[in-house]
Formats: structure tokens, C-alpha cells, sequence
């Protein structure tokens, strides 16, 4: 099958089942697959970005564990894409970080701080709609590899987000101190317990609709359980 062909039928499988997808993604040659993949995290429809998200983790964690290097030149290609020289936004891009560093710890040694990067001065990201990609990245991987996170100050650089006008960016934040169970945020999110703001929140690979007040309330007790 041509490249242009596996890149064509991808969207359609990534609306479909996930599993499904992903065992016909996995049949695809490894470089277009990934290429076509990237291309799929930067589509407006839902399903189809999220299920990417997911696949290239687990694609990206075949590839690293086989070819170490090649997986590191398609990272390198997504920190590319977050550069102002390549021309695009980078939507996406964080969030496939996270999963793919949830997924394979040599990569998660190796990038974490290019992630938690996004949060710092150098490499800052001011569009409050890349801050929610990012929160969800850092999150993701926070679930997994929090001790990594926390070894690059992530906690410290989370913190601004807890006073960002857009509430979707304060929920994500409050949902990574959750994972990286930073006890020092308590009371930032008991602020938040009544606040009945909705949110749509892609985790475990499905959809849920909650509300900033229950992603608080979870975060406060998976602190509380340490």
C-alpha cells in the first residue's frame, strides 16, 4: 500500500474502534503510519484527533523499542512542529507528547523537559487553547511518571495555572497537581469545589464530562490518599 493511501485511510479507521484501529495501524509501514498520524492530530474532528493521540503512543513505543533513534527523530519532529518556524500552531503536539512519554519511559527520560519546557519562560506558551493542550499532556503523563515531572520542577511552573482567566485551563492544571499529588495545592483547590464550570475530558481512551468542581475534588483526594 502507497503512502498516500495509508495516509488517506487513517482518518477513517481512527473514527472507528480503537483497538480495531490500532491493529490495523500497526500492519502499516512505520513511517507513514507515524507521519499520517501527526497529520491526524492537527483535524477539528474530536475522535479522530484523540484516537491519534492514543495510537502514536503506542506505535511510537513499538518503534522505540526496535529503532531508539528513529522514535527519536519523529520527537524531534513534533518538537519542530511546536516551533514558530514551522509554520503551524503545534495543536496536538503536546498532548501526543504526554502519551507517547506515558507509554515508553526511555522517551519519557529523554523529553520530559522539552514538555515541562512549554511552562517555563524559554519556550512559554501564551494561547490559553495550547496552555489546555499542554496541561493535558503534563497531566497524562503525571498519571504514570510523576517522580520524573516533579524532578524538573513541573509542580512550581503549574502553579500560574491555577490563576488563568480561561477556567478549562485551571481544571487541566488542578487534574495534573491531582496525578503529581502536590500537597502544597490543597488550598488552591478547595477554591474550587463548587465551581460547576463543564468540562470534556479525553481519559483511559474515552470521553467524560465532568465539571472543574469534581476534577478538584478528585485531585484533592488523590492527595489526600499519600
Amino acid at each position: 500500500m502507497s503512502n498516500r493511501k495509508i495516509k488517506k485511510q487513517l482518518p477513517g479507521l481512527l473514527q472507528g474502534d480503537l483497538e480495531t484501529a490500532l491493529a490495523a495501524i500497526r500492519n502499516f509501514p512505520v513511517q507513514p503510519a507515524v507521519s499520517g498520524l501527526i497529520a491526524c492530530l492537527f483535524r477539528t474532528e474530536e475522535l479522530i484527533k484523540w484516537h491519534a493521540v492514543t495510537v502514536i503512543g503506542q506505535v511510537m513505543n513499538d518503534l522505540a523499542g526496535h529503532d531508539p533513534e528513529a522514535a527519536r527523530v519523529f520527537m524531534r519532529r513534533l518538537l519542530w512542529s511546536m516551533n514558530e518556524e514551522s509554520g503551524g500552531i503545534g495543536w496536538g503536539i503536546p498532548e501526543a507528547m504526554g502519551e507517547i512519554m506515558a507509554v515508553n519511559e526511555q522517551l519519557a527520560g529523554e523529553y520530559t523537559n522539552m514538555l515541562v519546557s512549554y511552562m517555563r519562560e524559554e519556550n512559554y506558551l501564551e494561547l490559553p487553547a495550547m496552555q489546555r493542550c499542554l496541561l493535558w499532556g503534563v497531566a497524562r503523563l503525571a498519571q504514570v511518571r510523576p517522580a520524573l515531572l516533579l524532578s524538573y520542577d513541573a509542580d512550581g511552573y503549574l502553579a500560574d495555572y491555577l490563576e488563568s482567566r480561561d477556567r478549562v485551563v485551571v481544571g487541566l492544571a488542578a487534574r495534573a497537581f491531582g496525578f503529581l499529588k502536590v500537597k502544597d495545592a490543597i488550598p488552591h483547590l478547595q477554591l474550587l469545589i463548587d465551581d460547576d464550570l463543564a468540562l470534556r475530558i479525553y481519559e483511559d481512551n474515552r470521553f467524560i464530562d465532568t465539571t472543574l468542581a469534581l476534577v478538584a475534588r478528585q485531585a484533592l483526594d488523590l492527595i489526600r490518599m499519600i
